[in-house]
């Protein structure tokens, strides 16, 4: 047997360490907020489905723009992107609602005959 060669290291456990010299990818914080907006736009609050409809939207590109410029640096390619996606979902949504209560198919008129 011989003791020139050192003992394993113990074994490491949680997150293994990044690597020497690099720093592991951020989730960006743009795209996170745009899935979160988008979500809220789909939840039938009708206002709010423009008001979150909008800021998805925009946020989801903002996320895109800010994934691209950060050459790796950031992920959340897919938050951004269904962010976008569901936004547009709440303003379509919205919309289609404006325009049942406009047209007098949706009563706002709530009365309790008992």
């Amino acid at each position: 047997m011989s003791y020139s060669e050192p003992p394993p290291p113990p074994p490491q456990y949680g997150a293994p360490p990044p690597a020497y010299g690099g720093v592991p990818p951020k989730k960006s914080g743009m795209a996170v907020a745009a899935l979160v907006l988008g979500i809220l736009a789909v939840i039938p609050c009708f206002w709010g489905c423009f008001i979150f409809g909008i800021l998805g939207v925009v946020f989801g590109q903002l996320g895109k723009k800010d994934i691209r410029e950060s050459a790796g640096a950031k992920t959340g390619e897919g938050l951004a992107k269904w962010g976008f996606i569901l936004g547009i979902i709440g303003i379509v949504l919205g919309v289609i609602y404006w325009i049942l209560a406009a047209s007098g198919a949706i009563d706002f008129n709530y009365s309790s005959d008992m």
